[in-house]
């Protein structure tokens, strides 16, 4: 039986910059437009935190069960290292997708019910991602999926459960969040090429190759500094301190331009992480206080 450690480590702590990140950015942008109710952004930061422990969880469970896990470079996996049996991590899975259920449909109860239409394609996207007969992180799509649900689909659904708008500066928001959201996959995945491709995993990575991976992880922290600008151009000019998540992300981006391979990845995830999070603090202080 898994420890408690050990069922922390499985949830990858590491990851949950992402899933805060987008919930600050959206309320940062309601509090801009003088709309921000902190107890739905309170819901909207619980489904967020659910759905990725609840990724993290099923994703532990799908690799565990192929095979994908028995070779680990990065962290541990509870399926994979045999911790844990499949069918425990595939109820923590569900379990965690149960809490998500929870807040949004309370959520979509004081906003609109068709946020619950919302949510289910959000859940059946975590899912999907390794979880089918055909998951569409095997097929190269993870990037895509990530930006849009914790990215667009995040960003500019936090705002809206509190605005009841659609705010172009949280597409903009969206856009610099679902990015570096995009840009911890990007890492985790060019660190995995050797066993992905041994395991038949054809994540885009794998499909990019090294080389293409490198650049596509600057390409992305690059659209994230752009960003940047933009939702300062069409908010408030001090959302600019928002650029200061250039410091953990240049030197995650000089690691992985600099060539480096397996271990030496891991910090790139959490650096990449941290860059995440700022991005999100550093432009919504400003926008708090704009609004």
């Amino acid at each position: 039986m898994a420890t408690a450690s050990e069922w922390l480590a499985g949830a990858r702590p590491r990851t949950l910059p992402a899933a805060v990140s987008p919930v600050l950015a959206g309320t940062g942008v309601a509090a801009y437009v003088d709309a921000a109710v902190w107890w739905k952004a309170l819901l909207a930061l619980v489904v967020s935190l659910a759905l990725q422990v609840a990724v993290n969880y099923a994703n532990d469970y799908s690799d565990g069960v192929r095979g994908t896990d028995d070779v680990r470079v990065g962290p541990m996996r509870l399926v994979g290292s045999g911790a844990a049996t499949p069918a425990a991590v595939k109820r923590a899975a569900f379990l965690a997708f149960g809490v998500a259920g929870v807040a949004g449909v309370a959520l979509a109860a004081t906003t609109a019910w068709w946020l619950v239409a919302v949510g289910v394609v959000c859940v059946l996207a975590a899912w999907g991602y390794t979880g089918t007969s055909r998951p569409y992180g095997y097929l190269g799509l993870g990037e895509v999926m990530v930006f849009v649900f914790f990215g667009l689909v995040a960003v500019v659904g936090t705002t809206y459960v509190q605005t009841g708008t659609f705010e172009p500066a949280a597409l903009v928001a969206a856009v610099g969040i679902g990015a570096l959201a995009c840009a911890i996959l990007v890492a985790n995945n060019l660190r995995d090429i050797p066993t992905d491709t041994l395991a038949g995993k054809r994540t885009l990575a794998v499909r990019l190759g090294d080389r293409g991976t490198r650049q596509l992880y600057a390409a992305l922290v690059a659209v994230a500094a752009l960003a940047v600008v933009g939702l300062a151009a069409v908010t408030t000019w001090w959302a600019l301190a928002g650029l200061a998540f250039l410091v953990p992300a240049g030197a995650a981006t000089r690691t992985v331009l600099g060539g480096a391979t397996g271990p030496g990845l891991i910090p790139v995830l959490q650096r990449t992480g941290t860059a995440e999070l700022a991005w999100a603090v550093l432009v919504s202080v400003p926008l708090f206080l704009a609004g």
